[in-house]
């Protein structure tokens, strides 16, 4: 039909910019010769080599405890994650792309609160998942959360589909494609020396910021073995 193409990158996602703000750095893999295509189990026997996880920011007063899952598995590129995007009538973070998660019940671990959310956002069967580790847990100022990632793989990249009204959508992203040239960008947002990097992965239809790009960043760079 005229006038239809394919979504363009980035979307139409509104970035809540600070005044101050400047472009920052070139991603850390910018740096390597090359960009090998990362396999699930590499990604995971890298995870797993790097040892226990750590809480890289402060846990804030009155920090309300939450759980992500990263599901890892291999597509025609190569590893691929699951992400979501929120539904446009929430009061928070509408329109945002996501890790499947929420918030932990009481007496959960953060591994029972992530399979448990996975579930319930995407209708991913607990059972058909390999839990193999986590990233660092970290904070986020605007929602009060204090946020585990936890890592698992699947076989394959499994069929899943919006659980609740929560969710807008579900989709494969392949590790390729956010390492791939004009994916990603940095930004400084505030005034130096207080300025902090925020990270972009501008997808086809879609822009990833935020926690869940953070939690992207190190996924990455903990696969390619350049971690800061």
């Amino acid at each position: 039909m005229p006038g239809v193409g394919p979504p363009t990158r980035g979307g139409g996602q509104v970035i809540p910019r600070p005044k101050a703000w400047r472009v920052g750095d070139p991603p850390p893999w910018a740096r390597l010769p090359s960009v090998p295509v990362l396999r699930t189990d590499a990604v995971v026997d890298a995870i797993v080599r790097r040892g226990p996880s750590r809480s890289v920011d402060p846990v804030l007063p009155d920090a309300r405890l939450s759980a992500v899952l990263i599901v890892l598995a291999d597509g025609p590129e190569g590893a691929e994650v699951v992400l979501t995007r929120r539904s446009q009538h929430l009061r928070n973070h509408r329109g945002e792309v996501a890790f499947p998660g929420g918030r932990t019940d009481p007496g959960e671990t953060a591994v029972e609160a992530a399979l448990r959310e996975a579930w319930e956002e995407v209708l991913l069967d607990p059972a058909s998942v390999e839990v193999v580790g986590e990233l660092d847990h970290l904070s986020t100022v605007v929602s009060g959360s204090h946020i585990v990632p936890v890592v698992a793989r699947m076989a394959t990249p499994p069929a899943l589909r919006p659980g609740t009204t929560e969710v807008d959508r579900v989709f494969h992203v392949p590790l390729a494609e956010l390492l791939g040239d004009g994916t990603y960008r940095e930004e400084r947002w505030g005034t130096p020396p207080l300025d902090r990097p925020i990270h972009f992965f501008e997808l086809h239809g879609d822009t990833v910021w935020g926690a869940t790009s953070r939690m992207l960043v190190q996924l990455l760079t903990v696969a390619l073995g350049i971690e800061p």
